[in-house]
């Protein structure tokens, strides 16, 4: 079993950063990669990036890339999403997941067997 906790959402201005954290228990967090995801109010839950287990592979969604980085510090068990230059259509419950074992990595939330519970951010304008 992993359990996930995020942290460090909140309210931010447009053109502000922010920088979740993700920290992971129950298992080594090298044993499996790791994705955020985000869902606004009213629509579907969607990708938003992913780190391989060793952290030398990431993924980006399109309306991130240049924005956001996803990296990993596997001797904290952490996990991180530092964004940048944040946007009003950011604003969203964003959570982190782990894919176990997640040898390639998914764009896909079905792949992800584990969830935290979210931490919303507010990008206001």
């Amino acid at each position: 079993q992993v359990q996930l906790v995020e942290s460090g959402g909140g309210l931010v201005q447009v053109g502000g950063s922010l920088n979740l954290s993700c920290a992971a228990s129950g298992r080594a967090s090298s044993s499996y990669s790791m994705g955020w995801f985000r869902q606004a109010p009213g629509k579907e839950r969607e990708f938003v990036a992913a780190i391989s287990r060793s952290g030398g592979m990431a993924v980006t969604a399109d309306s991130v890339e240049g924005r956001f980085t996803i990296s990993r510090d596997n001797t904290k068990n952490t996990v991180y999403l530092q964004m940048n230059s944040l946007k009003p259509e950011d604003t969203a419950v964003y959570y982190c997941a782990a894919d176990d074992p997640g040898w390639t990595l998914s764009r896909n939330r079905v792949a992800y067997e584990y969830w935290g519970q979210g931490t919303q951010v507010t990008v206001s304008s």
